[in-house]
């Protein structure tokens, strides 16, 4: 009975990565729309046997984090400017956005800061640059701005925590927010 008990224990331990959802890192230039759309599309309710998935209360957390991809932009030294290249990378980006399977959601652009200047400053440069993304879509590629809400998240949430001034710790992350 021990024994069963341990592989059960071993064997959840082992599933519990498979439902972790690595964030794809995406940099300048690397961009294509087929894996945006695949990495924005939510995937299927995962059915396993024996298992039973009990309806969850409103405004309870997910289980299945939201499909989400983080975008290496560049902007200039301490301003939300996009660069030439930047609007190469969200000329990509928006035909993803315009693409059939993307179309029925509503997605956050959340733009993050590395931690050189103040809390405060680098909070409202983040939603900057999270609303300068934004308002390029809206503009220039038609995507509808109900669709899209600009979040700033400041230099909370490190994606590098070794190197604080690395670049991609100055990132904008899109977020499918579903329906």
């Amino acid at each position: 009975m021990k024994i069963r008990l341990l592989l059960a224990g071993y064997a959840l331990a082992l599933a519990i990565p498979a439902f972790a959802q690595e964030e794809p890192v995406i940099k300048e230039g690397q961009e294509n729309v087929g894996s945006l759309v695949e990495a924005l599309t939510p995937k299927p309710e995962v059915r396993m046997r024996g298992i039973k998935i009990l309806r969850q209360e409103p405004g309870s957390p997910s289980i299945v984090p939201p499909p989400k991809v983080s975008l290496l932009i560049t902007f200039e030294t301490n301003s939300a400017v996009l660069t030439a290249r930047s609007r190469q990378s969200l000329d990509v980006v928006g035909q993803a956005l315009a693409s059939g399977k993307l179309t029925p959601f509503r997605f956050a652009i959340e733009g993050y800061a590395d931690p050189r200047g103040s809390s405060a400053a680098n909070l409202k440069l983040s939603k900057q640059r999270a609303e300068s993304v934004r308002a390029y879509l809206v503009d220039n590629l038609r995507i509808d701005p109900a669709r899209l809400d600009a979040v700033g998240k400041g230099d909370r949430e490190l994606m590098n925590k070794v190197d604080v001034d690395a670049p991609e710790n100055r990132r904008v992350t899109i977020v499918n927010l579903s329906r």
